[in-house]
């Protein structure tokens, strides 16, 4: 595959996000280089460019991936994501999410490559300080768990890294990344998978178990949690438009990625349900402990900073997109 535009190392990339974006760098002229340890990737999303498996704490693996593509930029997802793992187990997620970052930003000192975008989260604000208030920017950082003050300490890496070495860095805050390729290319799949929509699906397909619904008694509209719900591709587009910003000497910084409306538990089942043409099964649980009633994003400074804004507004067209890939997986090959 011929570079046009340039290689740019994707860390993570055969991953739900990471894939994604893989195939829309590789559409907007770019090729994307997939490192990837395969612990939690899939090799069927590599599609667009080379794969290249191996840890990111590999200094020397690193090296001849930088010698070899000599990527004008890295964008970073490589991470353990699950929330309670976190807290069961920190000592994993800080030694890989901190420590290989840190090995990645030395790699790229060595190398000369000094543009990073950086996948982040809402999970560095923790508890909201006004309750069904939009978070932004400005919201005090005080993350709840290992996952969330992992996140936040890479970010505080990259400020300290501009500021010594002249990194150009940008952090993407999500906040509920869902929805599928909607070419039907890609699609979300984890294991043990913990989100709500692929559940929901997988419940209506009959391949999952009846759905728990966490609390019904929040605060919130029908007395369930509600949450922003950005589609996947909508983010993979943010992090071309946050590359493109910083190659052009924007300011580097830290944005959040939402839709700036929340949609409750019941109403993301009717909307599966929708899709489905038949009831989600699910049942009623307890509430878990952490789970804020209403989480919603504050975007508008994304759309200031990069030009973005989610196309995907509306749950029936996001499950859709959802829908169809997980229904083509059920079916037998």
């Amino acid at each position: 595959m011929p570079a046009t535009k340039g290689h740019v190392l994707v860390t993570g990339g055969a991953g739900y996000i990471g894939s994604h974006t893989c195939k829309a760098l590789a559409g907007a002229g770019y090729v994307p280089v997939t490192l990837d340890s395969m612990v939690y990737g899939h090799p069927w999303a590599v599609q667009w460019g080379p794969l290249v498996e191996g840890d990111l704490r590999d200094a020397d693996l690193l090296d001849s991936v930088f010698a070899l593509f000599r990527p004008m930029a890295v964008l970073h997802f490589a991470a353990f994501t699950s929330v309670g793992e976190s807290v069961a187990d920190p000592g994993r997620y800080y030694d890989n999410n901190v420590g290989g970052t840190i090995a990645l930003l030395e790699a790229m000192r060595r190398a000369g490559c000094a543009t990073v975008v950086f996948s982040s989260t809402a999970a560095v604000y923790g508890e909201p300080v006004v309750p069904g208030a939009p978070m932004d920017e400005t919201h005090p950082l005080a993350p709840v768990n290992p996952y969330g003050r992992a996140k936040l300490a890479v970010e505080g890496m990259l400020a300290d890294y501009g500021a010594a070495y002249g990194l150009r860095h940008m952090s993407l805050r999500y906040f509920n990344a869902a929805g599928a390729d909607p070419d039907g290319e890609l699609g979300e799949e984890h294991d043990p998978e913990t989100h709500l929509i692929p559940l929901a699906i997988g419940a209506a397909l009959g391949t999952r178990a009846s759905l728990k619904v966490f609390g019904q008694d929040y605060p919130t509209p029908d007395g369930t949690c509600v949450r922003d719900y950005v589609h996947v591709a909508d983010l993979a587009r943010a992090h071309i438009l946050a590359l493109e910003h910083l190659g052009a000497g924007g300011a580097p910084g830290s944005l959040n990625l939402g839709t700036g409306r929340g949609h409750s538990v019941r109403e993301v089942l009717d909307a599966v349900g929708r899709a489905a043409g038949r009831p989600v099964p699910h049942e009623a649980a307890p509430r878990r402990a952490g789970d804020p009633g209403l989480l919603v994003a504050a975007a508008g400074r994304a759309r200031e900073v990069l030009g973005w804004a989610p196309e995907f507004t509306d749950m029936d067209a996001l499950v859709a997109t959802a829908w169809r890939w997980h229904a083509a997986q059920a079916q037998p090959r």
